[in-house]
């Protein structure tokens, strides 16, 4: 599938600038968003706000038939992945779900209506593996399972009122695999190497695996290789 006018959010972060420059490749006009991007292509995903404008950005320009979520976080200032219950802390789950959750169920508000009523269209959202509930087997991680799992429910949400006026489009989430990125880099020092991926090889595997995908597959969650994530 070849995708003509898509808008990248979150396109300042590894993945994302790969998903711009493959894109781009292909000749598709792509609007990348973003915290630390210019003025023109601002947009901080905890400032519905600034969804809100890039999203009147995107309409002024014509109807989208891709939008890709690629933000998320793992840690950052005052919050980590929790290695027992005793590190929990409002704050940090808190953060975890505004950034990981709630962030992209915006997005989802103000871009879904920007993709056209008819012909193949997507909006997809970047998730992980450690959101399934029934894969989980080593604990730990609370507030980085529990909000991707949150995304995954919100995209399969999304996904049944999107086939009713958009019957073609598709609401997905995405499993990158692990991603040499600023994110996963603290953690990566036990992955094999043939399992630790450049941004540049996520992004191929995730439009590859967009690209394959049905109108019925929509609400799903998809690993980097086209396999179905369980919830």
């Amino acid at each position: 599938m070849s995708w003509t006018r898509a808008a990248i959010v979150g396109a300042s972060g590894g993945i994302g600038q790969a998903l711009v420059a493959a894109l781009r490749e292909t000749g598709c006009d792509v609007l990348p968003f973003s915290r630390s991007g210019p003025a023109s292509h601002f947009m901080d995903i905890e400032d519905e706000a600034s969804i809100a404008q890039a999203a009147q950005q995107c309409a002024e320009r014509g109807a989208l038939d891709l939008v890709i979520v690629a933000s998320g976080a793992l840690h950052g200032e005052g919050f980590g992945p929790e290695r027992s219950w005793r590190e929990l802390t409002a704050d940090g789950l808190a953060r975890a779900y505004a950034i990981n959750a709630i962030g992209p169920a915006l997005v989802a508000k103000h871009f879904l209506p920007l993709l056209p009523r008819e012909g193949s269209a997507a909006l997809a959202a970047i998730s992980a593996r450690v959101g399934s509930i029934s894969d989980n087997r080593l604990g730990g991680w609370y507030g980085y399972r529990a909000s991707k799992a949150a995304l995954n429910m919100l995209v399969k949400s999304l996904a049944i009122e999107l086939a009713r006026s958009r019957p073609e489009a598709l609401c997905v989430a995405l499993h990158p695999g692990t991603v040499a990125t600023p994110l996963s880099q603290p953690f990566v020092g036990t992955i094999p190497e043939h399992k630790l991926f450049t941004p540049d090889t996520a992004a191929r595997h995730l439009l590859s695996v967009l690209g394959g995908l049905q109108s019925k597959d929509s609400g799903g969650c998809f690993a980097w290789d086209g396999t179905r994530i369980a919830s």
